[in-house]
């Protein structure tokens, strides 16, 4: 009789396997959420248990129940071990399980891995597997020391520590989870707290590769040799500085006489930076979203949509995708037919890649944002309904980001508006392009008919 590990490997096709381990940790998560153990009061309904247990495996932070007090010990400690499971991606962790038991990881298993963390060919996938867990250990442990000393000065140590482990897993995976009902806006001012938090927001945004390379780059500097990056850390880079920049300066401007109007300069200018990393799906906040203006909800929700870098713990169409698109812009303009970034042909397949990922989840996220205006506004005049379209279009373009910024209206929607968002964060964690994948037929050979041309513009 086969295994079930070869029945696997045989008859699903690797993004049916990443839906179907996805799915299988939140339904057993959602399970552990439902049961008296996980609240602090009655027990959570199915609706808000699935969608915590969605929330965190996707990584988002979106909460529809207060994750500080409406959950236990145990409840909170299912959610950590959701965050952490869905940061780094489930087959990772069961490839560390095959590797620690001294196994081979299956031809489909290897290919899942390299999609999972977009390292390829420089390391086998048993070093792969090591390097992910060494990085990821270490940048946590580091983060959750420092963080526990900073919360030791307003609470007892063993409380400090907790408070300094969840937040410094949920920072470095890009989930939002807060053991603060306010989030961090208690700690607003707080350098040293904002600080770490954005620096592992960093790191686990942009992702093993840049991470790895540029580890390999310093090692062999160190070593006499050139600090020779590859193209696809130079690009991370690169587009993830400029987006901050812009996010900063943007949020300053935009909120300079509003929000951050009684604010004192130095204070203005750390929670500007720190709003401007946090859209990058980590959705951690040291403001009020629910206060802030149109303008710059709207710029958070382009911010939103980009999102991290490939092979992180972050969502969105990714910073690689932005910028092949941008520079395909710039060079047909240029009257180029080749992309080109930083003096390097982009390839064909990627190019096309790019744009599929990012009209198919502009279209994906537009059509979820219609179906949650469907269900949740009640039908009247045009200008009544006006307060809260941009309420909903932002919720669902952080559902689908993965990212977990709310104005406040996440957990006052109907159970039908909160499955709509379960269905967009669990879309936007696996992509677009992997569902269609997992629920496509397989590839065949097409057809080339005879070209003609049509007008367009």
């Amino acid at each position: 009789m086969p295994s079930l590990r070869s029945l696997t490997d045989r008859q699903l096709r690797p993004a049916q396997v990443l839906v179907l381990a996805f799915a299988a940790a939140i339904l057993a998560g959602t399970a552990l959420l439902l049961t008296p153990w996980a609240a602090t009061g009655a027990p959570l309904s199915f609706v808000d248990a699935l969608f915590t247990a969605t929330s965190a495996t996707c990584v988002t932070g979106l909460v529809v129940v207060d994750t500080a007090t409406d959950l236990t010990g145990f409840g909170q400690g299912v959610v950590l071990a959701l965050v952490q499971l869905g940061g780094l991606g489930i087959m990772t962790y069961s490839s560390l399980i095959l590797v620690v038991l001294g196994q081979k990881l299956s031809f489909r298993g290897e290919s899942l891995l390299v999609d999972t963390l977009g390292r390829k060919g420089a390391v086998s996938p048993r070093q792969l597997v090591r390097q992910v867990f060494v990085f990821t250990l270490g940048v946590e442990l580091t983060g959750a020391l420092l963080l526990t000393a900073a919360f030791s000065r307003t609470h007892p140590m063993a409380e400090s520590l907790t408070l300094g482990v969840f937040h410094s897993i949920s920072a470095f995976c890009n989930a939002g989870f807060s053991l603060f009902s306010d989030n961090l806006m208690g700690y607003r001012a707080d350098p040293w707290v904002n600080g770490v938090v954005m620096a592992l927001i960093v790191l686990g945004g942009l992702g093993f590769v840049v991470s790895a390379d540029l580890t390999d780059a310093t090692r062999r500097a160190a070593q006499g040799e050139k600090f020779r990056v590859q193209l696809h850390t130079k690009v991370v880079l690169s587009y993830s500085g400029a987006l901050v920049i812009l996010g900063g300066a943007a949020f300053y401007l935009f909120e300079v006489h509003n929000s951050l109007a009684a604010l004192p300069w130095g204070e203005r200018l750390l929670v500007s930076l720190f709003q401007a990393i946090t859209p990058r799906t980590a959705g951690f906040n040291t403001l009020d979203y629910g206060t802030l203006r149109d303008a710059t909800l709207f710029f958070t929700i382009i911010l939103m949509f980009i999102g991290a870098s490939p092979g992180s713990c972050g969502g969105g169409i990714k910073t690689t995708s932005l910028a092949v698109v941008v520079a395909l812009f710039r060079n047909r303009m240029r009257g180029n037919p080749h992309v080109t970034l930083f003096h390097r042909t982009i390839p064909e397949e990627v190019v096309n890649r790019a744009i599929s990922i990012f009209v198919v989840s502009f279209v994906l996220a537009s059509a979820l944002a219609f179906l949650l205006l469907v269900a949740e506004v009640v039908p009247q005049a045009h200008r009544g309904e006006q307060a809260v379209f941009l309420d909903l279009l932002f919720e669902t373009v952080s559902a689908y980001g993965t990212v977990g910024l709310s104005t406040g209206m996440t957990a006052h929607l109907s159970g039908l508006g909160k499955t709509i968002l379960v269905g967009a964060m669990f879309a936007g964690r696996l992509g677009p392009l992997t569902l269609a994948m997992a629920v496509g037929r397989t590839p065949r050979r097409h057809t080339r008919y005879a070209e003609e041309d049509i007008i367009v513009g």
